[in-house]
């Protein structure tokens, strides 16, 4: 068991994901079929042989920790992964930002006196071997470790880009320059951080601390405190996560981080995990990505309606599915899901429990659990009159369905009534439900966003 702490920062609301993120915390949002996001983060520490775990969580945390308390346990003297809610131990708000979620939580640092602390992110999708990071922090007996991957330099506007010199030393931070830094010795290439640090137990709490007595500070790790260390003359590392290697991969396997902070990007990542070849290999099982272990049984290709033609092209399909003679093609079916024959998915994903009727057409559709889609309906098929129909169509065409929706053939959006709070009172979503006032109504048959229309419910 490795001695370094570990805190995962899983506090984010994840405003740009709606209307996934309006009824749960980013770090919940499912992924991939089977798993939540979260995972990730937490698969690549214990594989890494960290079994010291602190989960901070905050916004809509409630699926979050439901998910942390029936699925992720670990066993044996001093070894555990718990969930640290926001406390407000240091004043009646909530956090104020990625470093004050460390700070609010100093105390748990102070029981256990680690002579090292990690504080990774818990909202990314990707394969890190944390371990290779530590022993490069204390071979360089940094105060503070950062990682970082490089990006096209015409691309690093949208990242806190690190600036360092040639011995890897950061010399300075740029929050989303117009004009970023390039590496050394790669012009066309620039060092973004991925929000994932390890610092010296004496070095953090000493810099939180400080930033209590900063006026005007935003409590950010990148925007803040490394900048202030920087400035102070404390030893800044940066850890390049190209050199990092995955136990069990192939060879030549390119590591794999994602941010999938938009609806596009995380259409984009799950994409990248059916593909034929896919970008990272959820099939390793040296690395595994854990999750919760359902008792669905196995997923179903069955003939429906006399026909028997179908087509299944590198699409994910999980455990507790049916799938009547319909047509996928890089598609992601989460579990306990029905399509039903002659239906037609093409680049979309379902998340759990979903039902799409016979004869549907969907095209670049996410929709979010339970979702019902009606026998011939047809979404992304004419995408300018879907942006006239649906309240959430992503800027590439990429039509979110809300938790529990149900789409018919022709006619308004139906939600049921518990999502129709959460949506008319989430910021992020309010004032697309009063754009579409006209083409929203309220499900009236008594149906819970929660509530599955998977096989389960078939007639």
């Amino acid at each position: 068991m490795k001695e370094t702490l570990v805190m995962v920062m899983a506090g984010g609301k994840g405003s740009r994901l709606a209307p996934l993120t309006s009824h749960r915390a980013k770090p919940s949002v499912p992924f991939g079929g089977r798993y939540r996001i979260i995972d990730f983060a937490l698969s690549n520490l214990v594989n890494s042989g960290y079994r010291r775990i602190f989960v901070l969580t905050q916004y809509m945390a409630h699926s979050l920790i439901q998910h942390l308390s029936r699925n992720w346990h670990l066993t044996g003297m001093g070894e555990f992964i718990e969930v640290a809610p926001a406390q407000m131990r240091l004043g009646q708000h909530w956090y104020r930002g990625t470093a004050d979620s460390v700070l609010q939580n100093l105390n748990l640092v102070r029981d256990l006196r680690p002579n090292h602390v990690a504080v990774f992110g818990g909202d990314h999708i990707y394969l890190f071997d944390v371990s290779q990071m530590d022993d490069h922090h204390r071979q360089s007996n940094a105060d503070l470790t950062v990682a970082a991957v490089p990006v096209p330099l015409a691309e690093a506007g949208g990242f806190g880009i690190l600036v360092v010199d040639e011995t890897g030393r950061i010399v300075g931070f740029e929050e989303k320059p117009e004009s970023p830094t390039a590496m050394p010795g790669r012009p066309d290439m620039a060092l973004a951080s991925m929000g994932n640090y390890i610092f010296k137990t004496k070095a953090l709490s000493e810099a939180l601390l400080t930033e209590t007595e900063v006026a005007g500070t935003s409590y950010d790790f990148g925007g803040d405190v490394i900048p202030r260390l920087i400035a102070e003359g404390a030893l800044v590392q940066v850890y390049d996560y190209t050199s990092n290697k995955i136990r069990g991969a192939a060879p030549d396997a390119a590591p794999y981080w994602r941010d999938v902070g938009t609806i596009d990007s995380y259409v984009q990542a799950n994409a990248e995990a059916r593909d034929r070849v896919p970008a990272f290999d959820l099939y390793n099982r040296s690395w595994r990505i854990r999750t919760a272990q359902r008792d669905y049984p196995p997923a179903r290709f069955v003939l429906e309606g006399g026909e028997a033609s179908a087509l299944m092209l590198d699409s994910l399909v999980c455990e507790g599915s049916i799938i009547a003679n319909a047509s996928l093609t890089a598609t992601v079916i989460g579990y306990d899901c029905f399509v039903h024959h002659k239906a037609q998915l093409d680049d979309t994903i379902l998340l759990s429990g979903c039902s799409i009727g016979s004869q549907a057409s969907l095209r670049r559709v996410l929709a979010d659990k339970n979702c019902i889609v009606d026998q011939g309906a047809q979404i992304g098929v004419d995408i300018e009159s879907d942006r006239q129909r649906f309240p959430w169509v992503s800027p590439s065409g990429v039509v979110t369905l809300p938790k529990g929706a149900r789409v018919p053939a022709e006619g308004p959006l139906e939600l049921t009534p518990d999502m129709m709070f959460a949506l008319r009172n989430d910021p992020a979503t309010a004032s697309a439900m009063e754009e579409f006032a006209d083409q929203i109504v309220a499900d009236t048959s008594g149906r819970h966003s929660s509530d599955s229309a998977g096989p389960a419910q078939r007639a």
